[in-house]
């Protein structure tokens, strides 16, 4: 009875200790892997940074007491397109953005397009907001509903 307890017991010690392999990683549509791509995606969303910051905290004022927090790898680049034609530094880019408050808790999703070029002040204008969903806060995270 003892070595069959015995052998059992290595069977699942064997088993457990082998990794299983998953495809979790793959099926949250983040990319795993840099690009030339990305690389630039992501400098543009640090100069486009405090503008979506902006315009998310003042739409989300009328509904929640606290401002949500739209972090860069949660933007993602629907559209960019180069206006007036081939090297013309003059774009509209539409992003979609999630915005999330306390622990990554999700408020909604958000459409903005921003029109940027030389000619206007500072990083870019806000052209177009469009709230596209609103999320439901869990019970406890209530409290900052206004």
């Amino acid at each position: 009875m003892k070595k069959s307890h015995i052998a059992v017991s290595l069977l699942i010690i064997m088993i457990m200790s082998f990794p299983a392999q998953s495809n979790a990683a793959g099926t949250q549509g983040l990319p795993q892997e840099d690009s030339k791509i990305l690389l630039y995606q992501d400098m543009l969303m640090l100069f486009l940074g405090p503008k979506i910051d902006a315009a998310v905290a003042g739409y989300y004022a009328k509904t929640l007491s606290s401002a949500p927090i739209v972090y860069p790898y949660q933007i993602d680049v629907v559209q960019a397109k180069r206006l007036g034609g081939f090297r013309q530094f003059h774009f509209m880019i539409e992003l979609e953005v999630t915005p999330t408050i306390g622990p990554h808790i999700t408020v909604g999703k958000d459409r903005l397009t921003f029109e940027v070029a030389p000619t206007i002040h500072g990083t870019g204008k806000l052209v177009k907001f469009e709230h596209l969903e609103t999320h439901a806060l869990p019970p406890n995270w209530q409290h900052l509903m206004k």
